[in-house]
């Protein structure tokens, strides 16, 4: 199961100092309850922020594997999957995380477990998983993905070569 958790944050437009000593205060209350809001976003005048996906685990249920060696590269990519269309079998060697910015999708493995995504959810992927998506809807299906790779090395793989749905 997904773990989402949707948190508001807005700042109190109080005095610098008074402010200071609310946002010293929020700070240790913030650390304290595990809250998932970043406290510089906490300490703004109007800004705020939403956490639409925090998980330890991948949309199937799968615990996250530790991250790869090397120069970490973090991508920022918008993908837009035309109505009626499919993404081919394919895993992510590191840890990817995406928001369906619009439209309608569903991701599965070759074994059947899914997904089913609408505009604003969002999905952490599976890593070294055969899946694929589908746009179900009527529109495109525009998911906006960060992929946290390693330099030089892809973070999208064909999974032809899978053995099931497990990839190297």
């Amino acid at each position: 199961m997904i773990s989402m958790e949707r948190q508001r944050v807005r700042g109190n437009g109080l005095p610098l100092k008074r402010a200071t000593g609310f946002f010293l205060l929020g700070i240790c209350l913030i650390n304290s309850a595990h809250t998932v809001s970043d406290s510089t976003m906490a300490a703004m005048d109007e800004i705020n922020a939403e956490v639409l996906v925090k998980s330890t685990t991948m949309w199937n249920g799968t615990s996250i594997p530790p991250y790869g060696v090397g120069q970490p590269e973090i991508s920022v990519v918008r993908v837009t999957i035309p109505q009626g269309q499919a993404l081919p079998m394919h895993y992510h060697p590191y840890a990817t995380a995406g928001v369906l910015l619009s439209g309608e999708l569903v991701v599965h493995t070759a074994a059947g477990e899914t997904a089913e995504l609408s505009a604003g959810d969002g999905l952490i992927e599976l890593i070294n998983q055969a899946h694929a998506g589908s746009n179900v809807g009527d529109e495109p299906a525009i998911i906006l993905v960060v992929y946290a790779g390693i330099e030089g090395e892809p973070v999208t793989v064909l999974a032809d070569h899978c053995s099931g749905d497990l990839c190297p």
